[in-house]
């Protein structure tokens, strides 16, 4: 949602880079938008991305925006108490996305896989409004999604990314293609990602900037600001530090071989890829050195 505000405060027009914002309903057709070429960059999770590669993309991870803290969670109707009261119940997520991950991730903690649910593939918005109708028994799905579900009369959160801290990640993920044609507009892309965000963290310009957001998450003010204790918005320091080698899931190339294990694992990846050359940490560091 803070690409919104770079545009409506000509964020983009003052790093000098011509940007055609395309929002999609569905996530998963976002991804395939991104792999097949008909967009150069697409937010996307580190999970989502590597799947990509396995089906044949070429893509590059050059900016962290986000860790989900919350926003993508698991609702179920009032008479599911624990993950193992889904057992033959009618479960729907969009198949191959993190909100499909999150799921797989939640039945094995509790000793289970998705052989032991009713698992229904369903776009996003298509789950949750099935799931309001009563069609449904559970669904795993993302923020503004969440609050269409929740309205359900009694259903809940079962589950939710906090459960998992720093595995639900979101990047800014280029065609690799486009990166070794036009390694100056992705500078100023990401130059503008961080002009947004000091403008969005300077004096009570948060007043106005959530008002963006909401409008364009199609959600009342109100809705908006529930949704911000779900998600860390990354700082640059953040960025430069996650770049970096480490041993544990808050660097990228760790996270990144551990979800790319568990992907194989659960089957939801075929091939062991090669993600040697997922990062590219220059265009942050390049921003971080002329601060």
């Amino acid at each position: 949602m803070p690409w919104q505000v770079a545009q409506d405060k000509s964020i983009f027009q003052s790093n000098n880079i011509n940007v055609d914002l395309q929002w999609f309903d569905s996530y998963a057709e976002s991804i395939k938008a991104l792999a097949t070429g008909k967009i150069d960059a697409n937010c996307q999770t580190l999970a989502d991305t590597i799947s990509a590669i396995d089906s044949g993309a070429d893509l590059v991870i050059v900016l962290t925006n986000d860790n989900s803290t919350g926003n993508d969670k698991i609702i179920v109707s009032n008479q599911i108490k624990s993950i193992t009261e889904l057992k033959g119940k009618k479960v729907a997520a969009e198949e191959g996305t993190v909100d499909h991950f999150m799921l797989v991730q939640a039945l094995q903690k509790a000793g289970m896989s998705s052989k032991d649910i009713q698992f229904i593939p369903m776009e996003t918005s298509k789950a949750a409004a099935a799931f309001v109708a009563g069609e449904l028994d559970a669904i795993s799905v993302f923020a503004p999604f969440t609050t269409t579900a929740l309205k359900r009369p009694g259903s809940k959160e079962l589950f939710s990314s906090k459960n998992f801290p720093g595995s639900i990640s979101d990047h800014l993920v280029f065609n690799r293609k486009f990166v070794l044609a036009n390694p100056e507009q992705v500078q100023a892309f990401v130059n503008s990602w961080f002009a947004t965000l000091d403008y969005m963290t300077s004096g009570n310009n948060f007043k106005e900037t959530d008002q963006i957001m909401a409008k364009r998450a199609g959600v009342s003010l109100a809705e908006y600001q529930n949704y911000k204790d779900g998600t860390k918005i990354s700082s640059l320091a953040e960025n430069i530090e996650a770049f970096k080698s480490g041993h544990d899931i808050t660097f990228l190339s760790k996270s990144a071989l551990e979800t790319k294990k568990f992907l194989l694992e659960s089957k939801l990846i075929k091939t062991d890829v090669d993600i040697s050359k997922l990062l590219d940490d220059r265009f942050i560091t390049a921003y971080s050195s002329k601060k």
